[in-house]
């Protein structure tokens, strides 16, 4: 696993963040700019793989039946 993905979303969008302030900042080399921006882009693509899970599980945790009922189904802490 690389170590953008040992990140917790939390810490994802904070490095994100610093990334975009060295990247505006307009001060770094040319390779060292792309460098930066690869990182970011792998940052997004996890946290929104992230996100797209736990909207999953919330949708499944609020669906109901035809009849109005709460639909219950075993869940494992693991999905997503």
């Amino acid at each position: 696993m690389s170590e953008a993905g040992k990140l917790s979303f939390e810490e994802a969008i904070q490095r994100l963040s610093k990334i975009v302030e060295q990247l505006e900042g307009g001060e770094l080399p040319l390779e060292q700019s792309l460098a930066l921006f690869e990182e970011g882009i792998r940052l997004t693509r996890q946290s929104q793989a992230r996100l797209d899970a736990a909207e999953r599980r919330i949708e499944e945790l609020l669906e109901v039946s035809d009849e109005g009922e709460p639909m219950t189904r075993p869940m494992s802490l693991r999905d997503g």
